[in-house]
C-alpha cells in the first residue's frame, strides 16, 4: 500500500479505519487541496453504497460486500471558449524608451528633475528639456538621488561590485560626486535636513547577488553634512526603518516601518529625534507602502494597494489608523491608477508623483474643495503627465561570425537538421544558414571552428524567477545570468519580480551596460489574495487600471495570481485584449480554475495540473483551445516535485560549470544535503508525461525552470520532457521554437533562420543522440555577442574577458570577487579568499 490511495472506512464507536477499496487515483494530500483532498465520493441515500471517481470512471462500492462496479456514462457537451491573448512582441527594436526610471525628484524649486535610468543619474529642466548626466564619474551605478531644500545640491548613493557603495553629494549644476561616508558599505534613501546640517540614510545588507562585506549593523543613520564636505561619524538612529526623510523640522526624522502581523501588518510612519530618541508612531495601515511628508509637515500622502492618496498630517499624539476609507482625516484620492516615488513641492502646494517615465503632479487646491483657491467641481484624478523618459540605441555588436562545420539544429518549421553546416551572423542577425558547400565565408568574419560540434538556437526560459537586485540596487555583473548564459538560455520571462528593478535590469541589458539574458517580466503579480500586493480586482476599470501601470513601466505581460473568482479572471482578460498584453496565470495547484483558464482564453497555463492522470476530458478541452502550458516540472505540483530527483541523482555540487559561477553558499546547502526518494514517487514523471500527450496533440508546452537552480535547471525541465516521453526533436522544442510563439517572439527567436537574431548555442555534444548533451553548451552567442561559456568571455569581434576576471581564477582581490564568489583553480597570489578550492 505504500504511495497509494485507497479508500478507508471509519469506524467512529471504535476509531478504527481499515481500508475498503484501491488503489484508487493518487489524492491531492500532497499538493495545496483548497477544493478537497480526494472530493468526488458521495453516499447512496440508505447508506449501502458509496459512489466514487477514479481512473477517469465512476464507480459503486457495496459497502456489505466489498464489491465495487463500474457506474457506466457518457457526457456529450460543449463549451465556447475564447481565444488566448498573444501578440508579437518587438524584441530588439533599433531604440528603445527609457521606461524604468527610478526616484524621479522635482526640485524645491520646480524647475528641474532628476532621476535615474540605465544606472546614471540624469537631470531635465521642466516641463520640456533635454536629459543630461549629473555628475562625470564612470564605473559606478548612481542611485535615490535627493535635494536640498534650496535645491542646490544634490545626494545620492552608488553601487559597484568590486568597492561596494557609499553616500556621495553633487552640486545641482552638475560635477564630480563627492563621497561623505568614511567606509563602503550598502547604502539606500539618503536625505537632507532642511538647514542643510546633517544626511540621513539606510544602511543596509548584502550577501547574495552582492557582496556580504561590510552588512553589519543595518538600519537609519545620521551623518553630519555642510556643502558637499565629508561627514563626520555616522550616528545610528534606529535600527528598523526605512525611506527616511524630513518634514519641517531640523531635527526629527519620519521614516517607514512594517510590523508584520498574523493577519494584518502595522505600515507605520514613524519619527525619532536626530538623536536617536523620542521615537513617535504617527500613521498606521494595513496596506501602506509608501508614505511621503510634505515640506511644511502639513500633508502626507500615502500609496496602498496601487492607488496613490493625499491627507492632512496631524500630530494627534497618538498613532492614527490612514487608509482610502479613513474617517479620521479627510483622503483623497489623486491618481487614475497609481503613483510611485512620492514627493511634494518645495512649497507643500503640489504632490509629485510618477508611473514608468510619465511625472505627474497633483496641486492640493484640485484635490481638497475645503482649501482657498480650490475650484467649485474639483477634478478627476490625474491622468495626465511629462514623459521624462528618452530614446536610447539598442545595444547591438559590430563585425561579422561564421560558425562553421557544425551539425544545425535548425528548430523551423519542418525541424531541418543541416550536417556540416555553417551560420553567418553580422551584428545582431542571423544573414545565412546552409552546407558548409554553399555559403561563403567573408573574408573579415571571426571563424568559429564548430567541426563536429551541434549549433541551436537559444533556449528561451519562460518561467524564470531569479534575484535582480537588492534594496533597488542591481549589481554591475550578476552570477544568476552568467549562469543562464553560460548553461544556454538567451531569454528570460520572469512571471513574478520586483517591478522597479527587472524592468531597470532589463534596460540595462538591452542598452549593453549588463551581461545577461534577454529579459522580459510581468513585474509584481496581480495577486488576488490577501495583504499589501493584493490587486483588487472587481470591476473591468479595476482592471484596465493595473494592466495600464503594468505596460507602461514596460511590462507586455501580466500575471493573474490567484484571483478567486472567474469574473475577476475575465477582467484581466479583457483588459488584456484591448491593451494588446499577454496573461500568464497561475492557478496555484487547483484543477478547477486551471479547466476555466483554458476556455477563457489565458496565453499560457503556468505550472503543471495537479491531478495524477488527466483524461479525454482533458486533452479534448486543451486541443480545442490555444492556451500554451508551461510546466515547470522542476517545481510540480501533487508531489516531489522534479527539482530534488535531479539532487538524488546527480551531485550538482561537483558540476564544474556551475561551480564556477554560483557561490557555493547557495549552491552547496540545497545540493549536498539532500533528501532521497523512490524514484517511482517523484511526481515530475506524471506531469512530463501528461506535457508528452498535450505536446503531441499540437499544445504548446514550454520550458520553464522557476529559477530553481540557475542555468542547470533550464537543462533539467529539457530532460524532464523527454522522461516523459518527448523525442528528443520535441524536448528542445520546448527550449526554442515553443516559447517564442508563445510569447510573440517567434518572427525574432527560437530557430537558426535568415533574419532572426543571433541567439545561439554551440554544444560539444549531439542532443538528438541523448537530450542531456544540452548541458555540453561550449559556446553562448546572445545577440551576436560571443562568450566562451566556461568562463563568460567575450570572444570574436567585441573581445572583453569580464568573465574571467569576475568569476574565474584571474579575479583581484576586490569585495565582490575574493569574498563572494566561490573560485576555479587556486587563489591568486596575496589573495584573502578562503573559499578558493580546485575541483
Amino acid at each position: 500500500m505504500r504511495f497509494k490511495s485507497y479508500i478507508f472506512f471509519y469506524d467512529i464507536d471504535s476509531g478504527v479505519a481499515q481500508p475498503a477499496y484501491g488503489p484508487v487515483e493518487r489524492d491531492m494530500q500532497e499538493a495545496w487541496a483548497i477544493h478537497g483532498v480526494y472530493p468526488t465520493m458521495a453516499w447512496t441515500p440508505d447508506g449501502a453504497s458509496l459512489v466514487f471517481w477514479s481512473g477517469g470512471k465512476i464507480n459503486r462500492l457495496d459497502v456489505a460486500t466489498g464489491k465495487a462496479r463500474e457506474i457506466p456514462f457518457h457526457v456529450h457537451t460543449s463549451r465556447t471558449v475564447q481565444p488566448a491573448v498573444r501578440f508579437a512582441q518587438d524584441v530588439a527594436p533599433d531604440t528603445f524608451h527609457t521606461n524604468a526610471i527610478r526616484w524621479p525628484r522635482v526640485s524645491p524649486d520646480g524647475s528641474r528633475v532628476v532621476f535615474e535610468a540605465l544606472g546614471k543619474l540624469w537631470m531635465r529642466d521642466l516641463p520640456a528639456g533635454e536629459q543630461r548626466r549629473v555628475t562625470t564619474q564612470e564605473g559606478r551605478f548612481e542611485l535615490y538621488p535627493s535635494w536640498s531644500r534650496d535645491s542646490k545640491w544634490i545626494v545620492y548613493t552608488t553601487w559597484n561590485d568590486r568597492d561596494l557603495g557609499d553616500v556621495r553629494v553633487v552640486s545641482a549644476d552638475g560635477g564630480d560626486g563627492r563621497v561623505i561616508t568614511s567606509k563602503p558599505g550598502h547604502y539606500v534613501e539618503p536625505a537632507i535636513s532642511p538647514d542643510n546640517t546633517s544626511v540621513v540614510y539606510r544602511k543596509t545588507t548584502g550577501g547574495y547577488i552582492t557582496s556580504s562585506a561590510y552588512s553589519q549593523e543595518p538600519g537609519l543613520y545620521a551623518i553630519p553634512f555642510e556643502r558637499g564636505e565629508r561627514g563626520g561619524k555616522p550616528a545610528l538612529l534606529v535600527k528598523n526603518g526605512s525611506s527616511p526623510q524630513f518634514g519641517a523640522e531640523t531635527d526629527r526624522v519620519y521614516f517607514f516601518r512594517n510590523k508584520p502581523g498574523r493577519y494584518d501588518d502595522e505600515r507605520m510612519l514613524v519619527s525619532v529625534s536626530l538623536d536617536g530618541k523620542d521615537e513617535v508612531v504617527h500613521l498606521v495601515s494595513a496596506n501602506a507602502a509608501e508614505y511621503a511628508l510634505s515640506p511644511d509637515g502639513e500633508w502626507v500622502a500615502f500609496t496602498e494597494r496601487y492607488h496613490t492618496y493625499l491627507a492632512p498630517f496631524t500630530k494627534a499624539g497618538r498613532k492614527v489608523k490612514i487608509g482610502p476609507k479613513s474617517k479620521a482625516v479627510p483622503v483623497r484620492k489623486v491618481a487614475r491608477d497609481v503613483g510611485n516615488w512620492l514627493h511634494f513641492s518645495g512649497d507643500s502646494a503640489s504632490l509629485h508623483f510618477s508611473l514608468g517615465p510619465i511625472l505627474y503632479s497633483r496641486s492640493l487646491t484640485d484635490t481638497f474643495a475645503f482649501l482657498d483657491g480650490a475650484p467649485e467641481e474639483l477634478p478627476e484624478p490625474e491622468t495626465a503627465g511629462v514623459d521624462i523618459g528618452f530614446d536610447v540605441p539598442f545595444a547591438k555588436p559590430t563585425g561579422t561570425v561564421a560558425i562553421v562545420g557544425a551539425r544545425i539544429i535548425t528548430m523551423n518549421a519542418t525541424d531541418d537538421v543541416i550536417d556540416n553546416g555553417v551560420v553567418i551572423v553580422t551584428g545582431d542577425r542571423i544573414t545565412a544558414v546552409g552546407r558548409r558547400t554553399a555559403i561563403d565565408i567573408p573574408q573579415d568574419a571571426y571563424v568559429l571552428d564548430a567541426h563536429g560540434m551541434t549549433v541551436t538556437p537559444g533556449f528561451i526560459d519562460a518561467h524564470a524567477h531569479g534575484p535582480q537586485g537588492n534594496d533597488g540596487v542591481i549589481p554591475q555583473q550578476n552570477w544568476n545570468d552568467y549562469t543562464h548564459l553560460a548553461f544556454g538560455v538567451t531569454t528570460i520571462h520572469d512571471p513574478s519580480n520586483d517591478t522597479a528593478t527587472i524592468f531597470a535590469k532589463s534596460e540595462l541589458v538591452k542598452a549593453g551596460l549588463a551581461t545577461g539574458p534577454r529579459t522580459f517580466s510581468t513585474g509584481t503579480i496581480l495577486y488576488g489574495a490577501s495583504g499589501a500586493i493584493h490587486a483588487e480586482i472587481n470591476s473591468l476599470d479595476d482592471a484596465r487600471s493595473h494592466l495600464r501601470r503594468m505596460k507602461q513601466v514596460g511590462a507586455f505581460s501580466v500575471k493573474s495570481y490567484n484571483q478567486p473568482r472567474r469574473d475577476q479572471r475575465q477582467q484581466v482578460l479583457t483588459a488584456a485584449r484591448e491593451l494588446h498584453m499577454l496573461v500568464v496565470p497561475e492557478g496555484g495547484s487547483t484543477f478547477q480554475h486551471n479547466m476555466t483558464m483554458l476556455i477563457d482564453g489565458h496565453t499560457t497555463v503556468e505550472h503543471n495540473i495537479p491531478v495524477a492522470n488527466a483524461y479525454q476530458d482533458v486533452l479534448q478541452l486543451w486541443t480545442g483551445v490555444q492556451t500554451a502550458y508551461t510546466p515547470t516540472h522542476v517545481v510540480s505540483y501533487g508531489g516531489i516535485s522534479g527539482e530534488y530527483y535531479w539532487y538524488n541523482v546527480m551531485d550538482v555540487w561537483k558540476h564544474e560549470k556551475l561551480s564556477r559561477f554560483t557561490p557555493r553558499f547557495i549552491l552547496d546547502p540545497r545540493s549536498r544535503r539532500r533528501e532521497k526518494a523512490p524514484i517511482e514517487e517523484y511526481n515530475h514523471f506524471n506531469s512530463a508525461r501528461l506535457a508528452r500527450k498535450l505536446n503531441d496533440l499540437g499544445v504548446l508546452v514550454n520550458m520553464g525552470a522557476h529559477g530553481q537552480r540557475a542555468g542547470l535547471a533550464a537543462n533539467w525541465e529539457i530532460w524532464m520532457n523527454a522522461q516523459g516521453g518527448m523525442s528528443p526533436m520535441q524536448a528542445l522544442r520546448t527550449a526554442t521554437i515553443n516559447p517564442a510563439k508563445t510569447l510573440g517572439f517567434d518572427h525574432d527567436l527560437g530557430s537558426i533562420e535568415v533574419g532572426k537574431l543571433a541567439d545561439i548555442l554551440v554544444m560539444s555534444s549531439n542532443p538528438l543522440d541523448d537530450i542531456r548533451n544540452t548541458d555540453s553548451v561550449r559556446y553562448t552567442m546572445a545577440g551576436g555577442r560571443l562568450y566562451d561559456a566556461q568562463t563568460m568571455d567575450q570572444i570574436g569581434n567585441n573581445p572583453d574577458t569580464n568573465g574571467t576576471m569576475r568569476f574565474g581564477p584571474g579575479a583581484d582581490a576586490g569585495f565582490a570577487d575574493q569574498r563572494f564568489w566561490r573560485q576555479i583553480g587556486p587563489a591568486p597570489a596575496g589573495s584573502t579568499c578562503l573559499s578558493c578550492e580546485k575541483n
